[in-house]
């Protein structure tokens, strides 16, 4: 299977939902016709541009540039990069600034960075002044295909990922795939866990497209774009029919029970990124599908395969300083893992595979099946 030609113009995908729906718009070098869009969208508005301070570098210039081309005024709130700034002293920060720059509800928050700032950003329009809209300007793959869609924004716990946050759509997300030029190789490869699980949980034809083309898809071009573009439409059609996860949308974190647990064990740090988390939480539950008969060790190992092709981490043994610093043990993960926001009523929920495209949400796993899963794991 071979990639699309290059699309003419921006590749157009609708999160349908109903009178609050709104464009993704992907393709490259889109970035300076957000100006004129956000001008369309939402005439005479002021706009506070949220970023990091890695992203300002590059593109904090071009993006304050189209938007004052078109007429706007614009204030910037630059955060600190990395997981730390999603924390209660992060929202604090940006929310006291929206303040001081005069941002009212009928004023736009733009979102210019990665899955960070997004979460970062979004739950802060959400809340200031009781919700403005927000625009998704997503600069990291991950946050392209995965964070920016949705409306799901929130901060870490010391307590775990996530769990405090808020749902809020924006408006429009543009996903301009020149922006991933900048990323290291790292930062790619974690963002592309992301892409693999779109197919890994419900599409095994584009599952072997990437096995087939996951080299260009780095390179940029054709295959990036395809690429956005597939999970994008995935994450769209399953958001439409379940906006507050209340039954599918959950299948979109398969691999994140265990790597939130991951990422909460070594504290938000470089040690473990969000999507190499995912990269290993895919594996582990592909794992525990098999040790449950769900799952044949053809389709285990061709995942792991693939992930470990792209320069994934797939063990738990991978994360960085695992000899040195180590992991809690199988007990202190499972107590991690109970912080889930999947769990109910004490219960784990778990997302399973039946083969590759087709998970499952289970909530009746054994929790002991799990912890000695762990134990073995850790034991590797």
């Amino acid at each position: 299977m071979t990639a699309p030609l290059k699309n003419s113009g921006p590749i157009t995908v609708e999160v349908a939902l109903g009178d609050r729906s709104y464009d993704i718009l992907i393709g490259r070098d889109i970035l300076s016709s957000l100006g004129e869009r956000v001008a369309a969208l939402r005439p005479g508005a002021r706009v506070a541009i949220v970023t990091d301070e890695y992203v300002a570098t590059y593109w904090l210039r071009k993006t304050d540039a189209s938007l004052k081309g078109a007429g706007i005024a614009t204030s910037h709130i630059v955060v600190d990069e990395g997981e730390a700034s999603k924390s209660y002293e992060g929202i604090e920060f940006v929310c006291e600034e929206l303040i001081k720059a005069k941002i009212e509800r009928n004023d736009l928050v733009v979102a210019l960075g990665g899955g960070v700032v997004g979460d970062l950003a979004g739950f802060a329009a959400a809340i200031v002044r009781r919700g403005i809209d927000f625009v998704q300007v997503p600069t990291s793959l991950l946050a392209q295909v995965d964070s920016s869609v949705g409306g799901k924004t929130g901060i870490n716990s010391p307590q775990g990922k996530n769990l405090v946050g808020a749902f809020h759509q924006p408006i429009l997300v543009v996903a301009d795939t020149a922006v991933l030029d900048t990323l290291s190789p790292r930062q790619f490869r974690a963002g592309y866990a992301e892409v693999a699980k779109y197919g890994v949980l419900g599409d095994e034809a584009f599952f072997t497209w990437l096995e087939a083309n996951h080299a260009d898809v780095v390179k940029g071009g054709a295959a990036r774009e395809h690429a956005v573009a597939t999970s994008c439409r995935a994450k769209a059609a399953i958001v439409a029919r379940d906006e507050r996860e209340t039954g599918e949308r959950a299948l979109l974190n398969l691999g994140h029970t265990f790597g939130h647990a991951l990422e909460t064990a070594t504290g938000f740090s470089d040690r473990l990124y969000h999507g190499e988390g995912v990269s290993i939480g895919m594996v582990l539950a592909a794992e525990l599908s098999a040790q449950l008969g769900m799952l044949t060790d053809a389709d285990v190992s061709r995942i792991q395969r693939h992930l470990a092709a792209v320069g994934l981490p797939t063990r738990l043994q991978d994360i960085a300083g695992f000899k040195q610093e180590g992991l809690p043990d199988a007990d202190g993960l499972m107590t991690l893992m109970a912080q889930d926001k999947k769990v109910k009523r004490g219960r784990f929920t778990f997302i399973l595979l039946q083969a590759v495209g087709q998970a499952v949400v289970s909530s009746d796993v054994d929790p002991l099946a799990v912890r000695n899963f762990l134990a073995r794991k850790l034991a590797q």
